[in-house]
């Protein structure tokens, strides 16, 4: 790729460490913990290997992501991680990290979500919105699961009341899981709320929902995108989000002050075609970094 001092790239940004950095980007290589076979572990390799394909500016914003000092950190070393042990252990190591105002996980399945909310401390005071397809309140017996991070932080003390999960979709979920959800007070904002209210008119309506909470994390699953745009994919299905929609909604969620952590989760880049699942996990991380950027 030809060199361009007027063009900078992602890859160039983040080949240029701050020593006292406001976004981290760390990947989280795990998949042992997923419900059915998948190599979303690989994700985080494939998201680094193509930031060089993307520049830094957001032209509908006119911001350029090079004023954001930012810490690369590379793939934790997860090693022989098991599923039992995972939202502990995992918990125990983002802790370690350099704390930063905002925090990028590259996953990685969605069991990463879990210890990443409990790293925020005390979880009466956390906030927890998902774009996500499915609900993720399926039960944590015999082992806590990609399809289970919700449930889990509400038996570890999260209020349901201060979950709100946006772009549920139909044929995705369970009458049973949805009535748990509605048991425990999560706001569940389905993609009839996206198409009919719109994007930004839903973001906030989860972020009312979820009140006066000290600190907000965001589950960014991939899947929450319509299939036709994510065969990376396996949860899938027709009629979810536009890139665009989930672009923006990102971009809004990160512009609260409160957001303090995101992931970008369930992409298995075994199946994704030309990288497009690959390249869209990219933009909404990218699209998450400019959210924090353009903060009032």
């Amino acid at each position: 790729m030809i060199d361009d001092p007027l063009w900078p790239r992602v890859d160039q940004w983040l080949a240029d460490p701050s020593d006292d950095p406001e976004v981290s980007v760390v990947g989280l290589s795990t998949s042992v913990a997923s419900l059915s076979p998948s190599r979303a572990d690989l994700a985080p390799d494939a998201m680094w290997d193509r930031m060089g394909r993307f520049s830094t500016y957001h032209g509908e914003e006119d911001f350029d992501l090079t004023v954001v000092p930012v810490a690369p950190l590379g793939n934790l070393m997860l090693g022989d991680i098991s599923a039992e042990s995972l939202p502990s252990e995992i918990a125990d190591l983002i802790t370690g990290l350099p704390d930063t105002n905002l925090a990028l996980y590259l996953g990685g399945d969605n069991a990463i979500t879990r210890p990443i909310v409990r790293s925020h401390g005390d979880l009466k005071n956390v906030g927890v919105i998902t774009l996500d397809a499915h609900h993720d309140v399926r039960s944590t017996d015999p082992f806590p699961s990609n399809g289970s991070p919700i449930r889990g932080l509400i038996e570890d003390g999260l209020p349901g009341r201060q979950v709100a999960q946006i772009g549920i979709h139909s044929f995705a979920n369970s009458q049973p899981y949805r009535h748990w959800c509605d048991g425990h007070g999560i706001g569940v904002f389905t993609m009839t709320d996206v198409d009919q209210d719109g994007i930004d008119a839903t973001v906030s309506s989860a972020l009312d929902h979820i009140g006066d909470v000290a600190s907000i994390h965001v589950d960014v699953d991939m899947d929450v995108l319509d299939s036709a745009f994510a065969p990376g994919c396996p949860g899938a299905r027709p009629g979810g989000m536009t890139p665009r929609q989930l672009a923006r909604a990102v971009r809004l969620l990160a512009r609260d002050n409160r957001v303090t952590s995101v992931d970008f989760v369930e992409v298995d880049p075994e199946r994704d075609r030309d990288g497009i699942t690959i390249d869209a996990a990219i933009t909404m991380m990218l699209e998450a970094v400019v959210g924090y950027g353009t903060r009032e």
